[in-house]
């Protein structure tokens, strides 16, 4: 089908859009000028799209509903099996609903996706079923991946297993509800400022955020490319150490990956122990203003085994800690609003797969932009409000110190092999009720950011593993380590899972 040609008319409206004045005559000759330049559009939009071939067979699967359902977790329930065999045959998987299942609904819990069908699988999906799992279907996740808390996707909220009418985080919501309630072994979840880590602390799970670029995100709803991390969240360790050594590594197709960092034999090195480790305790992680003492304290208790296991166990001041929220929310809400919202998920200048399905069934959100979440909508307003009055001049400052943030952890890291701090400052809180006030809804969405978001700027992988109850309800430790050494992280969270019930500490 060729090229709609554009009237002189309409010509001139999309110049005077740049700031443009075309006479008539100019239009005119604009017009003329441009007509070869259709013809090399018409030449592109004749050839078929290049996009990886889909090999497991699957069906588009069912929405679950009632008891089936019972935590609002389930998107979709299919079945797709993998390879025979393999180092994860015989787990179930299921993916966070921002990753592309190809002949399978995908929402990202947003009113205005609903509908959309991918043509492709994900990197990630590919390499879960060459390596023997089986897909069982997609999790629900927050609007757009925009909320810490699980009460923002449409049409409704996840409940948290261990208290039902709690959050249980986000965005990863159904993600983590789902493996935290036995339902399936391995799930996969994304992290842009903490939604992997978030959802594991608030039920109980270990949730991994691998290095920046180590898991490929190719077929996954980009937020903003220099935080957009996805991989796995898991019931045990062992389970999340072999999940990344089947997802890690370049796949040529992502702009975030770098070539020669590839998976490591995790599930082995984990077994070395920590006998030797240095491990600092980051002050500037317990200090904040929604900081739960008791949660604090659990921390702290915690970090006491991995001294009776034979680490060495001190505290580091990392000053620069405290300003880390500050320099990842001009990256988050200017990049997202620009590249997941404005140039409809994918944006431009880089290279890679582009789903341009997904380009093209998003861009309906902008007649319905009414319908988004309260969450996404203020994080759009004020996005937008600093790239028309400052010209994007504070996502580029930031995105400068991202490098002096990154520069005072590795600082630190050079004299110890782990950092740790709480996950989240605290426990998991009531949904908001329907009709709870902006306030409210907000609030619960992003007091838990402070100190997952950083390391999404910075990229260390960073890892939340549980470590104890208050009141209740789980409450994670967050271990960070320098980049591309994942295998540090699953050490000590082997040693301390191998050490005890978590729940009984």
């Amino acid at each position: 089908m060729a090229i709609k040609r554009p009237t002189v008319e309409q010509l001139q409206d999309v110049a005077l859009s740049l700031g443009i004045h075309l006479s008539d005559s100019q239009a005119a000759s604009y017009n003329a000028l441009l007509q070869p330049n259709f013809d090399a559009y018409d030449a592109v939009d004749a050839m078929p799209d290049y996009q990886p071939a889909v090999t497991y067979a699957r069906t588009p699967g069912y929405f679950p509903s009632g008891e089936e359902n019972r935590y609002g977790a389930w998107y979709v329930k299919t079945t797709i099996q993998g390879k025979p065999g393999g180092k994860l045959a015989g787990k179930t998987v299921v993916l966070k609903d921002n990753v592309c299942l190809a002949g399978v609904p995908m929402m990202n819990g947003a009113s205005t996706l609903e509908g959309y069908v991918p043509n492709v699988d994900a990197t990630v999906v590919t390499r879960l079923l060459d390596a023997g799992a089986t897909v069982v279907g997609k999790a629900v996740c927050e609007y757009f991946c925009f909320s810490g808390g699980s009460h923002t996707s449409s049409p409704s909220p996840v409940h948290n297993p261990w208290r039902m009418g709690y959050s249980a985080g986000g965005s990863s919501s159904g993600s983590a509800a789902l493996v935290a309630a036995g339902e399936v072994d391995m799930a996969i979840g994304g992290d842009q400022g903490g939604s992997i880590r978030m959802p594991a602390s608030y039920c109980g799970i270990y949730g991994m955020k691998a290095t920046h670029g180590l898991v490929p995100y190719t077929g996954v709803m980009p937020i903003e490319l220099t935080i957009d991390h996805t991989g796995p969240m898991t019931a045990n360790v062992t389970d999340n150490a072999l999940m990344l050594e089947v997802l890690a590594g370049p796949d040529g197709l992502d702009p975030r990956q770098h070539a020669g960092q590839g998976p490591k034999p995790y599930s082995e090195l984990m077994k070395k122990g920590v006998q030797g480790l240095r491990i600092g305790i980051v002050t500037e992680g317990f200090g904040w203003p929604q900081s739960d003492a008791a949660v604090n304290e659990k921390v702290r208790s915690a970090a006491e085994v991995f001294t009776r296991l034979g680490a060495t166990v001190s505290e580091v001041s990392v000053p620069m800690h405290a300003l880390g929220p500050a320099i990842w929310l001009p990256i988050a809400a200017e990049g997202a609003t620009q590249q997941m919202m404005k140039d409809n998920g994918h944006g431009f200048n880089w290279k890679g797969l582009y789903v341009t399905s997904l380009v093209d069934f998003h861009a309906g959100w902008k007649q319905r932009a009414d319908e988004l979440s309260d969450t996404l909508k203020i994080t759009m307003v004020l996005g937008e409000y600093f790239i028309q009055n400052y010209r994007g001049h504070f996502y580029a400052k930031a995105q400068n110190l991202a490098r002096k943030l990154t520069a005072a952890y590795d600082a630190a890291l050079s004299d110890f092999d782990l950092l740790l701090m709480p996950t989240l400052p605290i426990t998991a809180t009531p949904i908001p009720k329907p009709g709870a006030s902006l306030e409210e809804v907000i609030t619960r969405a992003f007091e838990v950011l402070p100190n997952t978001c950083p390391f999404d700027v910075t990229g260390h992988p960073a890892m939340s593993i549980p470590c104890g109850l208050v009141d209740g309800l789980p409450v994670g430790m967050m271990l960070v380590g320098r980049n591309y050494e994942e295998e540090t992280l699953y050490r000590a969270a082997y040693a301390f899972e191998q050490a005890g019930d978590w729940k009984a500490l």
